[in-house]
């Protein structure tokens, strides 16, 4: 029966197309996999022989300075393992309150950023799982007795301790991350001033030197390049926290792709509190060195979306600080072990990783809760109040509802950041500012470094946004004693 003039049958539904679409603002996926792209294109750094060298020479300035602060008074470990992270602390490569960080915006004040943890104190000696005294503590904090130590560390570093009376009698020590930090800085300070005393032809100029909270940034001017380094005095334990040992017991993304061994071969302790905690003697758990094995398991397009994804909430969310760019990596984890890897390797899903990343947030604020990855009991968004929470997760409504734009945006912020970086490069080519070779002599006294240019520039090229531990004794910073994930160099 003809339901038309025409004599056809009336049509049952819209045709099928073959344009995928985000339900929620309608976007077009293929538009928003293009704009992650683009996103990613921008945001990435470039490095050239030149620019690995400047790397290099800050990297060695900056060991060469901590090797001064261990000879100072001897209270660092003499032969030291730092681990270096790929980015700032505000980045949220390490779990650290931001509240107290100066506002440092790449393009303006600095090129490149890193990340360096440096034990004041090790403990390496214990295979059996550490258990930390958390009486006093809120979850994912502990207090530190320097108890477990001998008795000329306990010398060494007692003025850096708060003194409570033990039940047994006697005094009991408890590491101070607040003291510590006070005198990390002022021994940064002091070894500083003396190095600026007989400043060396291609060594980087010294141009901030701040302390945030207990994050001691300095940015470095190394021939045409900033770079911004936050360095954390941390306490650095071999194996695992007896508080994290249920954590091992379930099943997980990473499992078959790395060993156990590699995920717990250790665990830091960083000068951070709760928020109810007191902040001269409460530390927080931090497994740095887990996530650097960890990030070497998640698909190029999910850290991609992730990358995109904390840039826009960066801006978005910056006021007030309750959130930091480190509980989108527990989310994007959290995802990890959630789906099937088959979906999360997909190189098309990118914006389907960046839609959910978004929704994950949004319902960990309208639920007030975001469970750390390792300590799932822990929960980091106990301390939001409702309406922030609810002021937060309506900005990221606004996201959802296109995020299209807010990629556009965070893409011009990146252009914009990038043109900048460029400024300051002609600006240094064009004044005749000293290269870090430009002392190096004859040609022949040159090619080591140029060398090394060249194998820093392969690494990084061979190991996009891997994170780099690094091993050093202070009476040798000539050589690069550094590990890219399981590479030694």
């Amino acid at each position: 029966m003809a339901a038309n003039g025409t004599g056809t049958k009336p049509c049952s539904g819209v045709a099928k197309t073959s344009v995928e679409l985000d339900f929620r603002s309608g976007a077009r996926i293929e538009d928003l996999n293009r704009l992650i792209r683009e996103f990613s294109k921008q945001d990435q750094r470039e490095y050239d022989d030149h620019r690995a060298l400047e790397i290099h020479t800050a990297k060695d300035f900056i060991f060469s300075m901590l090797g001064m602060v261990q000879k100072l008074d001897q209270k660092l470990p003499v032969a030291n393992e730092y681990l270096l992270l790929s980015g700032g602390v505000r980045e949220g490569v390490v779990d650290m309150d931001l509240e107290e960080l100066s506002v440092y915006i790449r393009g303006t004040d600095y090129d490149m950023d890193f990340t360096l943890l440096v034990p004041a104190l090790k403990l390496h000696d214990r295979n059996q799982p550490v258990t930390l005294d958390m009486r006093h503590s809120a979850l994912c904090h502990s207090w530190l007795s320097l108890r477990l130590f001998d008795e000329g560390t306990i010398n060494k570093w007692k003025d850096c301790c708060t003194i409570v009376d033990h039940i047994n009698g006697g005094a009991n020590y408890f590491f101070s991350p607040t003291r510590v930090a006070d005198w990390f800085h002022d021994a940064i300070a002091v070894v500083l001033a003396e190095i600026q005393k007989k400043p060396q032809r291609g060594m980087p100029k010294v141009e901030k030197v701040e302390r945030n909270g207990t994050v001691i940034s300095i940015v470095l001017a190394v021939g045409s390049s900033r770079m911004l380094y936050d360095i954390i005095p941390v306490v650095s334990f071999k194996g695992w926290p007896a508080v994290a040992q249920s954590w091992l017991m379930e099943n997980h993304f990473w499992d078959g792709k790395i060993t156990e061994e590699e995920v717990i071969s250790g665990f830091y302790l960083v000068p951070a509190s709760s928020l109810n905690g007191k902040r001269e003697n409460e530390w927080r758990l931090s497994f740095a060195r887990s996530e650097v094995q960890l990030k070497k398991c998640i698909s190029s397009s999910l850290m991609q979306a992730y990358q995109a994804c904390k840039a826009i909430i960066m801006k978005l969310l910056s006021r007030p600080k309750a959130i930091s760019p480190y509980h989108l990596r527990s989310m994007m984890l959290w995802a990890c072990d959630r789906l099937p890897a088959t979906f999360l390797a997909q190189e098309e899903y990118a914006a389907d990783f960046l839609l959910g990343l978004i929704d994950d947030l949004q319902h960990c604020l309208v639920n007030r809760s975001c469970p750390n990855y390792f300590i799932p009991q822990c929960n980091m968004f106990e301390h939001l109040s409702d309406e922030a929470a609810v002021l937060h997760a309506r900005k990221l409504s606004s996201v959802r509802s296109d995020p299209a734009e807010h990629l556009r945006t965070a893409i011009e912020h990146a252009k914009a950041a990038n043109r900048l970086t460029q400024d300051v490069h002609r600006r240094g080519s064009s004044s005749g500012t000293p290269s870090p070779s430009s002392d190096a002599g004859s040609g022949d006294n040159r090619q080591p470094d140029d060398r090394l240019a060249k194998k820093l520039q392969q690494l990084v090229t061979e190991n996009p946004g891997k994170s780099i531990s690094v091993f050093i004794n202070p009476d040798d910073v000539t050589r690069p004693h550094f590990r890219i994930d399981d590479k030694f160099f």
